[in-house]
């Protein structure tokens, strides 16, 4: 997949902003608030329709503006260039559209892009709670198996439908009537089932790539692993059908449990992954330097299992994550980012500097781009192109009108 270019509308810092990006390296430098990672947040809502930043959509609405709009030209999908465009109305919600046709599903989107983001906030992933580390395994297997996206998403509705059942029967002196809840009960089952089987699955074929990736960045013996703690003691090769035998267990025994407390307390929302360095538990006993390179490790994981199981490469995003690297291991991912082994890539930096020497951003691979805020609005342009000043007409030659919602 390469991003040929990006219009972004209304979007946080940026009122209108066009980008062109080149086929690998791609630099975005400027000071810290200038909108660098609104760039790379706005590319994420295009592949999965939402941001790795905020969890409300309406946060990323620049102010007193009635919506946003980013839209991308993508190739080495399909047979010809893909255009996507995303809008986002307040109140009305998102809408996706390829090639000018509306998709019936912002799912549908999900998995054509493949996409991984690199960020501060990986240190969650080894050092905060569970739900960090199942987001980063739902974030996977939905753009590599869109079923389990499905799965998940009709399992979360059937568990909100059965703790709805739970709630209303807690305070009164009977249970609620089987015919009410064994209906959801058994949905939840089913599709739970399913969720586990394939987080089963992945996590085996996972392993490799994880091993592969944490030699790529850090040269000491130990040796990473995972551990998938789900319901009660399930062999690693568990089938669907035992998977949903023990599951219906696990709920006869807490059956009281739930009706007290008024919601489901067994099931894959409850999954946690431990990550080890050989015996050493990584969110208890590890040190920064161990957190750090070990959420590395599983992100450049997640872009090996996406390259080898997708028909194109997937777009990296790496949003600061050179700030805190040390020497050695910057020029490690920098030579990565140049070889073969990845594919596109768009970081941000607040300096130029510590790239120029790695990348030659005089060639048609890489390029660098500046990023400045100018009066609270967003400007963006190429370290090659004219400035404002010396161009007639600073505005891109193919802008067009913003276009509503529809």
């Amino acid at each position: 997949m390469i991003l040929r270019t990006l219009r972004l509308r209304s979007f946080r810092a940026h009122a209108e902003t066009a980008c062109t990006f080149a086929p690998k390296v791609n630099l975005l430098h400027g000071p810290n608030g200038a909108g660098k990672t609104n760039v790379l947040e706005a590319v994420h809502y295009l592949c999965l329709t939402k941001s790795f930043v905020a969890s409300r959509d309406r946060y990323a609405v620049r102010k007193d503006a009635p919506y946003f709009e980013v839209e991308g030209t993508v190739e080495n999908v399909r047979q010809t260039p893909m255009d996507v465009r995303l809008a986002y109305v307040p109140g009305k919600g998102k809408k996706v559209f390829v090639n000018g046709a509306e998709l019936d599903r912002l799912a549908d989107i999900v998995g054509t892009l493949p996409i991984v983001v690199f960020s501060p906030e990986d240190y969650e992933l080894t050092a905060g709670g569970p739900s960090e580390r199942r987001r980063f395994v739902n974030n996977i297997l939905s753009q590599a198996r869109p079923v389990y996206m499905d799965d998940l998403l009709k399992y979360r509705k059937a568990r909100r439908q059965r703790n709805e059942v739970l709630k209303s029967y807690k305070k009164r002196p009977d249970p609620p009537p089987q015919a009410v809840l064994e209906p959801w009960t058994e949905e939840l089952v089913t599709l739970g089932a399913r969720v586990i089987h394939r987080r089963q699955q992945f996590l085996r074929s996972f392993a490799d790539d994880l091993t592969r990736a944490y030699d790529q960045i850090d040269d000491v013996a130990e040796r990473p692993s995972i551990e998938y703690d789900t319901i009660a003691d399930l062999d690693a090769d568990a089938s669907v059908e035992d998977i949903e035998s023990t599951f219906r267990e696990v709920l006869e025994r807490k059956k009281h449990q739930e009706r007290d407390r008024g919601t489901t307390l067994a099931g894959p929302q409850r999954d946690e992954l431990v990550f080890r360095l050989d015996d050493l538990e990584v969110r208890r006993y590890g040190s920064q330097g161990q957190h750090r390179t070990f959420a590395m490790a599983l992100k450049l994981a997640q872009y090996f299992y996406l390259d080898d199981r997708h028909d194109t490469t997937p777009l990296l995003l790496l949003d600061d994550a050179f700030g805190k690297l040390d020497a050695r291991r910057t020029q490690v991912f920098l030579e990565l980012l140049r070889s073969d082994a990845v594919g596109q890539s768009l970081v941000t930096a607040t300096r130029k500097a510590p790239f120029g020497d790695p990348l030659d951003f005089e060639s048609e691979r890489h390029r660098a781009v500046h990023v400045q805020s100018i009066d609270g609005t967003a400007h963006v342009q190429a370290d090659d192109a004219p400035s404002e000043a010396d161009a007639p007409d600073a505005t891109p030659p193919d802008a067009t009108p913003a276009r509503p919602a529809q």
